[in-house]
C-alpha cells in the first residue's frame, strides 16, 4: 500500500509522455499497427467473400471451418508466441509470424478445394496468434498502464478501419476480380510491416535461460482441437451418442487434465494456472472468452443474412455492416479515453457485455421484410457494446500481473477470447446447420431437395437468385429462421459476460513502464528484442 501511496505521489512517474516522446510513441505504434492491421483485416475481408467461396467449393456447411480453423490455430499459438517473446525477444518473433501469415495467405488464395482453404487458413492463424500477442505485449512494455488506454485507442481505430476496409475490399473482389484476392493484398501490405518493424522497432534486448513447455503445447493443441470437433460434428456428421463423439469427449477430457498436470509440474508452463490465482486475470479470461463466442460467433454469419435474406451483393453487404463498425470504433476510442483519464476500467466490460445484449435481441428479430434501417441500428448496437469490453480487458490484465509474465498473461487472455470464438463459430455453425437443413428438408419441393442431398447444403447466393421464385422465396425464409436461431441462442451467453464482469477486482492502475522511455528511445541499433 506504501509503495502504491508512493508512486501516486512521485511527479517521475505521473508525468504524461512529452511531444517528442509521444512523437516517437507514435511512430513505433506505427509499425506494430501495421503488424495487427494484418490480421484485423484478415478476419473482416474474409466475411463477405464467404457465402461465396463455401458455394464455389461446394460445401455451405463448412463454411463455419474457413473461420474456425484460423481461430483455432492463432489461438493455440498465442501461448507459445508469448512465451517465446518473454524468452527470446519480441520483435524476431513479431517479425517472425509476419512470414508465417504472409505464407499462409499465399497458400489460402491458391487452394482449390474447401479442404486445402482450411488447412491453409489453419496455418495462416498461427502467423496471426503472433501478430495479435506480439503487437499487445510490446505496448505493455513500453507505455505505462494509466495511459495505455489513450494509445490502445489507436489500435482501436486500425481495428475498425480494418473492419470498415475488409468487408468493402472483400466484396469489390469477390464481385469483380476473385475472392482469391482477398488473401493476395495480405502481400504488400506484409511487406511494409516487415520494413517497418525492421526499422522503428529498436529496443534493448534481454537474454534469458529458456525452457520450452512442448508437451503442454502438445496436449493443449490436441484436447482443443477435439472438442472442437466434437462441438461441430455433434448433431450433423454423426449423432451425439456415436462412438465418434465420445471418444472425441473422452480424448479431449483426458488431454486437457494431462494439460494441467504438465503445467503443474514444469519449470515454464505455457500457460501458468498459478495466473488464474489472480482475480483479475481470471474474470477478465472469463469475459473475454464468453464475449469471444458471442462476438465471433454471431456475427460470422451477419453477411449471410446481408447477401442471403437481404439479396445485398458482396460490396453492397460490405458497405452494410458500416454501422457495427462506426458503433465499435467510438467506443474503442471513448473507452480508452477515459479509462487513460479516470484510471478505472471495471465499468466498461459490464456496461459492453449488456449493450452487446441488446444488439442481439434486435438481431434476433430479422427477417426478410425487414427494413434495412432497424438492421443497422442492431449492428450499431453491438458494435458499441464490443469497442467497450475488448481492449479494456488486456488492459486489466496487463496491469494485473508482474513483468516477467506480461506477455504469457496477455498471450493467456488473448488465448481466452479466442478460444471462445473458436468455440462459439462451431457451436452455432452446428446450430445454424442443423436447423438450416431442417427447414430445408421440410419445406423445398422433391426436386429441389439436391440442394441438401447428403446433409450438406452447396449453394452460393447469386445461385439462390436464380431459383425459380416459389423456391426463392422458400430458400429465403429458411435462412432466415436459422439466422433468428443463431442470433437467439447467442443472447444467454452476452448475459454471462455480463454477470461475470462484476467479479473483476478493479486494481489501480500504475503509472510507469516496464521499459523506460531513456531505453526505448536510446537504445542501440544493433538490439533486435526485449
Amino acid at each position: 500500500m506504501a509503495t502504491e501511496m508512493n508512486e501516486q505521489t512521485q511527479p517521475p512517474e505521473e508525468h504524461v509522455f512529452s511531444k517528442e516522446e509521444h512523437r516517437r510513441i507514435l511512430v513505433i505504434l506505427f509499425a506494430l499497427m501495421l503488424g495487427m492491421f494484418l490480421a484485423a483485416l484478415d478476419q473482416s475481408i474474409v466475411s463477405t467473400a464467404l457465402p461465396t467461396i463455401a458455394g464455389d467449393l461446394h460445401n455451405l456447411n463448412e463454411l463455419s471451418w474457413v473461420v474456425t480453423s484460423y481461430l483455432i490455430t492463432s489461438t493455440i499459438s498465442l501461448p507459445l508466441w508469448g512465451k517465446l517473446g518473454d524468452l527470446f525477444g519480441r520483435k524476431k518473433f513479431f517479425q517472425l509470424s509476419i512470414l508465417v501469415f504472409l505464407v499462409g495467405s499465399i497458400l489460402s488464395g491458391l487452394s482449390h478445394s474447401m479442404v486445402e482453404l482450411i488447412c491453409f487458413r489453419a496455418f495462416q492463424g498461427v502467423g496471426a496468434g503472433g501478430l495479435m500477442v506480439g503487437s499487445q505485449a510490446i505496448i505493455g512494455d513500453i507505455i505505462p498502464p494509466r495511459q495505455r488506454g489513450r494509445y490502445m485507442g489507436y489500435f482501436g481505430i486500425v481495428f475498425g478501419l480494418s473492419s470498415v476496409l475488409g468487408p468493402l475490399a472483400g466484396g469489390w473482389f469477390t464481385q469483380h476480380v476473385s475472392w482469391r484476392w482477398i488473401f493476395y493484398i495480405n502481400i504488400p501490405i506484409g511487406i511494409c510491416a516487415l520494413i517497418a518493424i525492421a526499422i522503428v522497432l529498436q529496443i534493448p534486448a534481454k537474454r534469458v535461460v529458456h525452457k520450452i513447455d512442448w508437451w503442454g503445447m502438445s496436449l493443449l493443441s490436441a484436447g482443443v482441437v477435439c472438442l472442437i470437433l466434437l462441438l461441430t460434428w455433434g448433431g450433423t456428421q454423426y449423432a451425439w451418442t456415436s462412438s465418434t463423439i465420445i471418444g472425441l469427449g473422452l480424448a479431449s477430457l483426458i488431454l486437457l487434465l494431462a494439460f494441467c498436470f504438465v503445467e503443474l509440474k514444469v519449470v515454464e508452463p505455457i500457460i501458468s494456472l498459478k495466473l488464474f490465482n489472480n482475480r483479475t486475470f481470471s474474470a477478465a479470461s472469463a469475459v473475454g472468452f464468453v464475449i469471444g463466442f458471442t462476438m465471433f460467433g454471431s456475427i460470422v454469419y451477419l453477411p449471410l443474412y446481408l447477401q442471403v435474406v437481404h439479396g445485398a451483393s458482396p460490396t453492397k453487404s460490405g458497405l452494410e455492416l458500416l454501422p457495427m463498425v462506426i458503433g465499435m470504433l467510438i467506443t474503442f476510442v471513448v473507452s480508452g479515453q477515459l479509462v487513460s483519464r479516470t484510471g478505472r476500467y471495471k465499468i466498461f466490460p459490464i456496461l459492453g457485455s449488456a449493450v452487446v445484449g441488446l444488439g442481439l435481441v434486435a438481431l434476433s428479430r430479422l427477417g426478410p421484410d425487414t427494413v434495412f434501417t432497424y438492421a443497422a441500428i442492431g449492428m450499431f448496437i453491438v458494435g458499441l457494446g464490443l469497442g467497450l469490453v475488448m481492449q479494456v480487458l488486456v488492459v486489466a490484465v496487463q496491469n494485473a500481473v508482474p513483468h516477467s509474465q506480461l506477455g504469457t498473461a496477455t498471450a493467456t487472455a488473448t488465448f481466452f477470447r479466442s478460444i471462445g470464438g473458436a468455440f462459439g463459430v462451431a457451436v452455432l455453425g452446428d446450430v445454424f446447420n442443423n436447423r438450416l437443413l431442417h427447414e430445408l428438408r421440410a419445406t423445398l419441393p422433391a426436386a429441389q431437395l439436391s440442394l441438401v442431398k447428403g446433409g450438406s447444403v452447396a449453394i452460393n447466393p447469386a445461385q439462390i437468385r436464380q431459383l425459380p421464385i416459389a423456391e426463392q422465396t422458400i430458400v429465403i425464409d429458411a435462412f432466415s429462421h436459422t439466422l433468428q436461431t443463431v442470433f437467439l441462442f447467442a443472447i444467454p451467453f452476452a448475459v454471462l459476460a455480463f454477470a461475470l464482469s462484476w467479479m473483476m477486482k478493479e486494481i489501480p492502475l500504475r503509472k510507469h513502464a516496464h521499459v523506460s522511455t531513456e531505453a526505448i528511445f536510446d537504445a542501440p541499433g544493433e538490439y533486435s528484442g526485449l
